[in-house]
């Protein structure tokens, strides 16, 4: 998905919403000198409105004025200090602020509850989407070499979304929970019926909860998820906590397409942040942080996940976890 647009919330002042409708018009028309204008004018009448700075850093950006472009942005992050529309990432991404910093939790609960309704036809038919086949076939595999059946008492899908891996996974897992950062996706798992027990949550906050109960699962889901998370080792150590002796974590993550091209000497090494606002993990850093999460490392295989512009995206799918008692 490569939504990097505003996500509009009003001004509280209703011309200056007028003017930002009006400046979204003439960009969709293709003038983006006018919406500019526009916008110049709206933040200058209105100089908190956070979107309106947004899209003016969005369309200064396209013009290609990146002074400009970084300028819009820095003010969107002042008037938005909880990152309603990741003008931080934005900031990450034309190389003027941290270079892989988090992604908000209010960004990403809004934007998949305004994506649920099209999401299966948008990931399925838009981006032959196939990561939850993918990740069937190599989990396969992995219990294949490990001399096990592929069966599992108790399955924990994270970022489970409308319940596309869910749906691979029903018929070898005998109970299964799904959790969701947006309730409008985990509304449309619900009608689905996969799950026996849906969750909406963050993971950290949802892994602990599950450590608490005292929870214990055989195979902990990652379909399309960590693309979200910039630092994996935390993730990783609380679902190792959940996971019975034996039991497996398997996810897919987009990587570099070339790791010398990574971000490996700065602070975020092994993590890039891509133009669609996703993150990449570079096979070095995943080594890393699945070791850091006291986890064994399975199976790490190269596939294309999805297709976008007509072209394949890079990607791995990674199994990791117990094989022996602990």
């Amino acid at each position: 998905m490569a939504e990097t647009g505003p996500l509009f919330a009003s001004s509280g002042d209703l011309i200056a919403d007028r003017r930002y409708n009006a400046a979204m018009d003439l960009a969709a028309r293709g003038d983006l000198a006018g919406a500019t204008d526009v916008l110049a004018q709206t933040v200058a009448a209105a100089p908190g409105f956070a979107a309106a700075w947004f899209a003016l850093g969005a369309l200064r950006g396209r013009l290609g004025d990146r002074q400009g472009a970084v300028a819009a942005f820095t003010e969107a992050s002042r008037a938005d200090p909880d990152d309603y529309h990741v003008a931080r990432l934005q900031l990450a991404r034309l190389g003027a602020g941290e270079p892989a910093p988090a992604i908000s939790e209010s960004y990403l609960r809004r934007l998949f509850d305004q994506y649920a309704a099209r999401y299966d036809a948008a990931l399925t038919e838009q981006l032959y989407y196939r990561g939850p086949a993918i990740l069937c076939d190599v989990v396969k595999s992995v219990l294949h070499s490990l001399g096990r059946p592929m069966r599992f008492e108790a399955l924990l899908d994270l970022g489970c979304g409308t319940g596309l891996a869910g749906a691979a996974f029903r018929p070898f897992a005998a109970h299964r929970v799904g959790v969701d950062l947006s309730p409008a996706m985990v509304a449309r798992a619900q009608a689905k019926d996969l799950y026996h027990r849906l969750v909406v949550g963050n993971l950290a906050n949802v892994l602990a909860a599950e450590v608490a109960r005292d929870a214990q699962y055989d195979l902990v889901l990652a379909a399309d998820v960590f693309v979200y998370v910039n630092d994996l080792a935390p993730v990783f150590a609380e679902v190792a906590r959940v996971l019975r002796p034996g039991g497996i974590l398997a996810f897919t993550v987009e990587t570099h397409a070339n790791e010398t091209d990574a971000s490996e000497n700065h602070d975020g090494a092994g993590v890039k942040l891509l133009p669609t606002l996703r993150f990449a993990h570079g096979e070095k850093y995943l080594r890393e942080a699945v070791a850091a999460g006291g986890l064994k490392l399975l199976a790490l295989e190269i596939a294309a996940i999805r297709t976008e512009k007509a072209a394949p995206v890079s990607g791995l799918v990674v199994v990791a976890g117990f094989t022996e008692q602990r």
